[in-house]
């Protein structure tokens, strides 16, 4: 489950969902038989000038690694404000900029914008109403291609914009639009194509879904469905009375370019507690999914959690690394608070497993990457049971970083328990469109003001720590490594960190004067190396001050 905003104080309004018939093809999931991998040229991955912050997690791959030195461990503490742009908006800030050529663009859940990337002047905005609107009200960012723009938006639509003036080129709806089906992730584009997902799997009745659209027109090219209609995953949903609900995508994906695959991570089944109610493995929640970029094609996959009754979704971008070692990795820092480092050696060379897909990713280490307690207790219908991380825990939209040169993984996460009493009632099902996480009791997070963060440095080849930071607050922002040396975080009391990459020293700090948890970038614009946060975040479960939203940038003067 995802920030949620205000959908853990109320259930969403009954609405009636359907997906609408689709004439696109829709990829064969199943784990049964053995296939070659499709005929595709390896594909380079796209050259991206240093100066620039073309994606949600800079590169395709997802390692969010600056090649930018201009800011170093020797003059980190002389970095000063350069300039702020105040939005016209108190929201939920969670947008992970992106810079091309000097200008930056970011979203919210309603409007677009586009200011210079030096100066924070304004060149455009553009507002979208949406007439269905999802409880989420929150929007993660765009993707960049070939001059134009993709988002999606909290009815279901994916917009392509130009990039001069944010005029809409093109509006696809994926779905029928209902409350509790949204897409808040930035989609990624690659190869003519823009691949994103919808969120909405912890309201009843509502599954998760891969979209290939064809960047041009909008048209899906192909559609993955976590939870397939028919086969071996769909009968692991066994408990027959049960809408099956579950594994839907709030966060970006990534991509393989040089073998042509998509890897996306699916959230949580439903109800999100009750594991009595949907016995099973609910086949591809909570999994790491690997897919042919061209067809839709599942190549493989591992259910990292699995029986999940905690809400621990799947749900950071998996982060494609090859180590110093010569290990192609896929990294996973999820919300159960580990991370988890898969083995793609097996789809990086085009082969499919027969039977359990799951041996295609194996998983090489698990670390666990912030206070894990309660972890196996069973919950009750009687007592509130208490476990950590809990539901808003471990790593939320934002996954790991990673720096080739410190062959380094670094993970922020949220140090945060939850109390939950299973509901009593087990006959009554909310109607479709409606929250369902199956707790008897109002209250599901412990005290705010015991909530914390931490930072982490991995080796990459080993999962040894390297160094560990503990924050006073949550540490939700994107995580950001430079070549000079510097790793860039932030957490939600405002404070914005450089930390030496090696040891995990703070060299320099500042405070945003809001929350952040959105993205921490570094790019060079104006002639110079940059850093901006996008600060100012704030909802019912992420508490923050009323104030308008912010993009801060800092640099050398």
């Amino acid at each position: 489950m995802p920030h949620r905003t205000p959908v853990l104080a109320a259930a969403v309004a009954s609405v009636l969902f359907a997906l609408s018939a689709c004439s696109a093809p829709r990829a064969d999931n199943s784990a049964d038989t053995t296939h070659a991998a499709p005929a595709v040229a390896a594909a380079s991955a796209p050259v991206i000038s240093p100066q620039d912050w073309p994606g949600y997690n800079r590169t395709l791959a997802g390692d969010r690694f600056s090649p930018l030195a201009e800011i170093s461990r020797t003059n980190v503490t002389q970095i000063k404000a350069i300039c702020t742009y105040k939005l016209p908006e108190v929201t939920s800030l969670q947008t992970g900029p992106i810079v091309v050529d000097g200008t930056m663009y970011f979203t919210t859940d309603t409007i677009s914008y586009a200011v210079n990337a030096s100066t924070c002047a304004e060149k455009w905005k553009q507002a979208r109403h949406s007439a269905k609107p999802s409880a989420l009200l929150v929007n993660r960012g765009f993707a960049y291609m070939d001059g134009r723009l993709f988002r999606g938006t909290s009815d279901s639509h994916v917009l392509a914009m130009d990039t001069t003036d944010g005029q809409v080129l093109w509006d696809h709806v994926v779905s029928v639009t209902a409350p509790g089906m949204s897409i808040p992730m930035a989609p990624i584009a690659a190869n003519g194509m823009v691949y994103v997902g919808n969120a909405g799997g912890d309201q009843v009745g509502v599954t998760g879904h891969v979209y290939a659209l064809d960047a041009r027109d909008g048209h899906v090219a192909w559609q993955f469905d976590v939870v397939p209609d028919s086969g071996p995953a769909r009968a692991t949903w066994t408990t027959k009375r049960l809408p099956v609900t579950g594994g839907g995508f709030w966060t970006s994906f990534t991509f393989d370019a040089a073998n042509n695959v998509l890897y996306v991570p699916a959230g949580n089944p439903a109800p999100d507690f009750e594991i009595e109610l949907r016995t099973g493995d609910a086949l591809y929640t909570d999994a790491v999914i690997a897919i042919d970029a061209t067809t839709g094609k599942m190549l493989g996959y591992n259910q990292l959690v699995k029986n999940d009754m905690h809400d621990w979704d799947v749900d950071s971008p998996p982060t494609l690394v090859t180590t110093r070692a010569g290990r192609p990795i896929v990294a996973s820092a999820n919300k159960d608070g580990q991370l988890a480092v898969l083995d793609r050696s097996q789809i990086a060379r085009g082969k499919t497993v027969t039977g359990d897909l799951g041996a295609a990713l194996p998983v090489m280490y698990r670390m666990p990457t912030t206070t894990r307690t309660n972890v196996d207790t069973p919950l009750s219908r009687d007592s509130v049971v208490r476990f950590c991380p809990g539901i808003t825990g471990g790593s939320e939209w934002n996954g790991a970083a990673y720096s080739p040169n410190s062959n380094s993984l670094y993970v922020g996460t949220v140090d945060w328990c939850a109390n939950v009493q299973l509901k009593r009632d087990t006959t009554t099902i909310p109607p479709l469109g409606a929250i369902w996480l199956g707790n008897e009791n109002a209250n599901l997070f412990g005290p705010a003001d015991q909530a914390s963060g931490w930072l982490t440095s991995f080796d990459a080849d080993s999962g040894t720590v390297r160094w560990k930071f503990h924050a006073p607050h949550p540490m939700l922002a994107g995580v950001t490594p430079t070549a000079g040396g510097l790793v860039f975080a932030a957490d939600m009391s405002g404070e914005l960190y450089a930390f030496d990459a090696d040891n995990g020293h703070v060299l320099w700090k500042t405070n945003t004067g809001q929350s952040t948890g959105g993205g921490v970038i570094s790019y060079s614009a104006g002639g110079r190396q940059l850093v901006a946060v996008a600060s100012g975040m704030k909802s019912p479960t992420w508490p923050g001050a009323a104030q308008q939203s912010r993009i801060l940038v800092y640099g050398l003067r």
